[in-house]
């Protein structure tokens, strides 16, 4: 049965051709935005339960490459591989979730996760073996963004709980590199650092799941502007079970390795 924080009449996500219609989607555009799937109710809950705890939240000031990787010394400093981004954005874990919140309710629901296996084309899937990392609560306050990179995962999924006034803009290329073969596309890299290549926005509001194909598709927040932060849950999940993040993105992500 369907949790209840999932607006199941504008979204039957138990209907088989349903999920086919929103794969389809994914498939042909590496993005899919499901307006309103979460009810009115349960974002007020979730901002009600994480906006005063901002404070709470780690924040990883840092720089890095756009494939979240150390520096290559043999490179030059101006290779794509060597240049640096910003990334100021704060979180809470998911051992910081409270128990009863209807994040859980929906991370947890059965007919939520074979959705998105659907939707995803894979098998099943499955929460992350360490007790950091699976549900997360983002905070971008004025001034903080999420810098141009591409993710380590084949997908995410996230769902857009507070916008800002303003700024907070999910800006994307599509197809930058070939992951699987080999290519890691350094000249459009370079184009798009230096706002050469026109990049896209994807627009959503609150509420609205969002499922992203991130692996090849170069990605950033933009800075927040404005009095209002910005938050965001990403619902973390593999396709393989008993995977954890190492102790090291651990530290990194979380200032803690539990």
């Amino acid at each position: 049965m369907t949790t209840a924080h999932i607006d199941s009449g504008t979204h039957p996500i138990d209907d088989p051709d349903y999920a086919a219609e929103c794969k389809d989607e994914l498939d042909a555009a590496g993005a899919l935005v499901l307006p309103g799937f979460f009810t009115e109710e349960a974002v007020k809950a979730v901002v009600r339960e994480s906006a005063h705890r901002e404070a709470e939240a780690f924040y990883a000031d840092s720089t890095h490459n756009v494939y979240l990787t150390p520096s290559d010394d043999s490179l030059t400093g101006d290779h794509a591989f060597n240049r640096q981004v910003a990334s100021s954005k704060g979180l809470l874990a998911d051992d910081q979730v409270p128990a009863d919140s209807p994040l859980r309710d929906v991370y947890d629901d059965t007919t939520f996760r074979s959705f998105l296996c659907d939707v995803l084309g894979i098998e099943a899937i499955y929460p992350y073996a360490d007790n950091l990392s699976s549900i997360n609560v983002h905070f971008a306050a004025a001034g903080r963004e999420l810098g141009w990179h591409f993710d380590n995962s084949s997908f995410a999924v996230t769902m857009l709980l507070q916008a800002p006034e303003a700024g907070g803009e999910f800006e994307y290329v599509a197809g930058v590199r070939d992951s699987d073969g080999g290519d890691e596309g350094y000249e459009r890299v370079v184009s798009i650092l230096e706002e050469v290549e026109p990049v896209e926005v994807l627009e959503f509001e609150p509420g609205a799941l969002v499922l992203f194909r991130g692996r090849d598709a170069i990605h950033r927040v933009t800075p927040t502007r404005g009095d209002t932060t910005r938050m965001l849950v990403v619902f973390a999940f593999n396709d393989a079970p008993g995977v954890a993040l190492s102790e090291s993105a651990l530290e990194t992500f979380y200032g803690r390795i539990s």
